[in-house]
């Protein structure tokens, strides 16, 4: 699939970084629902969202970033602990007790991941990023869609994180539908997390501190 045939434009929405308008909020779902995609904050950098459970948001994204479809590794953004168990196999206490000291917070942990994740998105290893961001607007978009967003982190054609709302405004107002600004980002990503062996591995630093506290 390529990109909609239909010109875009990219409708902003100034949304409050602690008590986000719930009709921001529904504008923006109804949008993912068609799907759209969206320009979201996170605790860490903002992201490119969509709607986890449409294949042809997935393939948008892989066009969009310019990756190849087969080593695109995206990480999906869930509201909650009960969101997140559909996505992932059964943990075990030790890696529970790990992820709810952790989470909500600046990380990207990397788990086995369940049936339930799309093939695409699988990308033949069978692990997946998860994320639950320590900030309102994520969480109640994925919380009001009733399921998680598939996400990559939001940068320009020379790899630098966009942090002011402006310049994303720039670069991405004729690629995505629309852009949930909460004011300045970070340009630090997450912390990713590799939670699939024996002790967790630290594979990206970012926000979120490293190494982990012991249980």
């Amino acid at each position: 699939m390529g990109e909609p045939h239909h010109e875009i434009r990219m409708l902003r929405l100034r949304v409050h970084p602690e008590t986000p308008q719930e009709r921001h909020i529904q504008r923006a779902v109804s949008i993912l629902k068609e799907g759209g995609i969206a320009i979201v904050p996170t605790d860490a950098v903002y992201v490119l969202a969509g709607d986890l459970t449409q294949r042809t948001v997935l393939e948008r994204l892989v066009l969009l970033k310019g990756l190849e479809p087969g080593k695109a590794i995206f990480s999906i953004l869930c509201a909650s602990f009960s969101q997140m168990a559909e996505y992932v196999a059964p943990l075990d206490k030790e890696r529970f007790r790990l992820l709810k000291r952790y989470l909500p917070g600046p990380y990207t942990f990397i788990m086995e991941a369940s049936r339930q994740v799309p093939r695409l998105f699988l990308n033949r290893r069978h692990t997946i990023g998860i994320r639950i961001p320590d900030h309102p607007v994520p969480r109640r978009l994925a919380e009001a869609l009733g399921n998680p967003l598939v996400s990559t982190s939001l940068y320009d054609e020379d790899g630098e994180y966009l942090r002011d709302p402006e310049e994303i405004e720039r670069h991405w107002k004729r690629k995505v539908e629309v852009f949930l600004d909460s004011g300045p980002g970070s340009d630090r990503p997450t912390t990713v997390i590799d939670l699939t062996g024996e002790t967790p591995t630290l594979l990206r630093q970012g926000r979120g501190k490293f190494p982990l506290e012991p249980i």
